[in-house]
């Protein structure tokens, strides 16, 4: 008799939500996660003053030399940095001619404690554009399929946002939105009367505006407008797994939670060709350990995902288990940021935005929609904000005495900084494969990692930063900084992973030969094996991919769960 019902490797984003689904239809789960316990309550850090952050909330030389790619993320400080990982622990290697910003966070919720919360649906647009256009396979889902499961999970976790009716970026189920700054107001009518198929809304957030009984009962309370939530909020304002989707599964009496435990590869029955369960390690014993179950989800994030399926390889599957397609590390894609800018906006000195809301505007793809080009296909879509600049914009400006003084109690003018995420095409040059030789201090062997931006991505990028351009001068912002779109190689563009969104290496198809899943997450070869990370997306769209990482997760949990319950599985 299995240990478990099910094991969900991986407790983050998508994982939490496959652990929830399945404990609350009665089934024995065991999440495994590699990381250690984090308790909100004595490990979040939004409640540290300024005055008691370590080194002015500087990044240290130490810090640096322990964390050299995971210190350059936006959202590493004094107060988050411990939800990052060691990068001296955790060695991987890029092909030559390349570079990648693998940025990883091993505790419970992962890096759902970090994520920036932006939650946009993929459109039918999305789900139709590989067939389309060419590129990669066809989905095999449309958005219909799709559409109650995003219900789903939008209710659950909270997003705010508003009701656009828009083709290209679908309405969801939404709390009250983050309303824009006057100056974003201000913006907004002024780009969309010069370009009408463009729109200025407000983003969508996954921060509660306006909580429902379900979430105040989880111990979720309102967003309080500080923009600390990369701390980890203790108001469980934003959402995660540590203050949504585990707790609700442990209610239930079905969870038993395996911390500071990796995964080094799933077992698989010849005979039956049934996963059997998996191989962990204790990351700090080193002692080794079988957990068995009838049904094994992979959740522990694209790249190691693939990792552990390629190091399950035996001699039914000499080329990694469930890879009879060949399909299993290509196609590797992430969200390439870029098209920035420094702006001001003049006027509004008699008014100040009202708290420090964790959110901004969103300005959804029009490129190849409503504006088509001639050298590029799909587009991008952009995030940005508006502010007033604090007293903090004359820090190391010479003074003093009272004028000084006085220029320091002057808020400064209305400042943007806005980027635009691109999509990357689904591409099988761009792969993760293990090193023949060298392995980590577990005995995994480390990832080899080769993606390169192309054509396409350069194309798109060039007019990303055009139209940043073009809309901050009809906003009649004083422009002082844009990028020179045609200084834009594949070289110096943001670097694939440094959208943090990697994705694509386990894909969904419609035929066995060129996918490694099917419409339901399930694997072509392992009827028993599921994988909803973010390795399961056949295409990328520009979207922040989160919310489509749960909607699926939800859908195939389900699914698992009909099998479980009617003895197919």
């Amino acid at each position: 008799m299995a240990d478990f019902d099910v094991i969900v490797v991986g407790s983050g984003m998508s994982g939490g939500w496959v652990a929830k689904e399945l404990c609350e239809r009665g089934f024995k789960v065991a999440v495994i996660e590699r990381g250690r316990q984090i308790t909100p309550e004595k490990d979040y850090t939004d409640m540290v003053d300024p005055w008691d952050t370590p080194n002015l909330d500087r990044t240290s030389d130490e810090d640096k030399a322990k964390h050299p790619i995971q210190h350059t993320v936006y959202a590493f400080n004094q107060n988050t940095k411990q939800y990052w990982v060691d990068d001296n622990k955790h060695p991987y290697e890029v092909a030559d001619g390349t570079s990648y910003g693998w940025l990883r966070g091993y505790q419970t919720g992962g890096r759902s404690i970090m994520w920036g919360r932006q939650s946009y649906r993929m459109s039918e647009i999305d789900f139709e554009a590989n067939k389309k256009d060419g590129h990669g396979v066809d989905w095999p889902v449309r958005y219909k399929d799709i559409e109650p499961w995003y219900d789903k999970v939008e209710y659950f976790a909270g997003i705010s946002g508003s009701e656009e009716g828009l083709d290209i970026l679908p309405d969801g189920v939404f709390q009250p939105p983050h309303e824009l700054t006057c100056a974003e107001l201000e913006f907004k009518a002024r780009v969309e009367a010069k370009f009408p198929g463009r729109k200025v809304i407000p983003g969508r957030v996954a921060n509660l505006t306006k909580p429902t009984p379900e979430q105040i009962a989880l111990g979720r309370g309102q967003c309080q407008a500080r923009d600390l939530c990369y701390r980890g909020c203790s108001f469980g304002a934003y959402f995660n797994s540590n203050v949504a989707t585990l707790p609700a599964a442990k209610r239930t009496g079905n969870l038993t939670m395996i911390t500071d435990t990796a995964v080094l590869k799933v077992d698989h029955d010849m005979e039956t060709g049934r996963a059997t369960g998996v191989q962990t390690i204790n990351v700090n014993t080193k002692e080794k350990k079988t957990i068995t179950a009838r049904v094994v989800f992979l959740n522990a994030s694209t790249i190691a995902t693939t990792m552990i399926l390629l190091n399950s390889a035996h001699e039914g599957a000499p080329n990694g288990l469930a890879n009879s397609s060949g399909q299993l590390g290509k196609n590797l894609m992430d969200h390439v940021a870029g098209a920035g800018a420094a702006a001001t906006m003049p006027g509004f000195e008699d008014k100040y935005h009202y708290g420090k809301r964790p959110n901004g505007f969103y300005i959804p793809r029009f490129r190849n929609h409503t504006e088509e080009s001639t050298d590029s296909v799909r587009g991008y879509g952009y995030q940005g904000r508006i502010y007033r600049e604090t007293w903090q914009s004359n820090v190391g400006q010479s003074g003093i005495g009272e004028d000084y003084k006085d220029a320091n109690r002057k808020p400064g003018p209305w400042s943007v900084g806005i980027v635009a995420f691109c999509e990357i095409l689904p591409d099988e040059r761009n792969t993760v494969t293990l090193h023949p030789t060298k392995k980590d201090e577990w005995g995994m062997p480390i990832p080899v990692i080769n993606q390169k931006h192309r054509e396409n991505e350069v194309a798109l990028m060039k007019h990303a930063t055009r139209d940043t351009k073009a809309m901050l001068e009809a906003a009649g912002m004083i422009v002082h900084y844009t990028d020179n779109p045609d200084d834009i190689t594949a070289e110096n563009m943001s670097a694939p992973g440094r959208g943090i969104h990697e994705m694509g290496t386990a894909r969904m198809g419609r035929d066995p030969k060129t996918s490694v899943l099917n419409q339901w997450n399930q694997s072509w070869d392992v009827e028993n094996l599921f994988i909803t990370d973010g390795s399961f997306m056949t295409s990328g769209g520009c979207q922040n991919p989160s919310i489509t990482y749960m909607a699926f997760s939800a859908r195939a949990a389900d699914y698992a769960a009909k099998l479980m319950e009617s003895g197919k599985l």
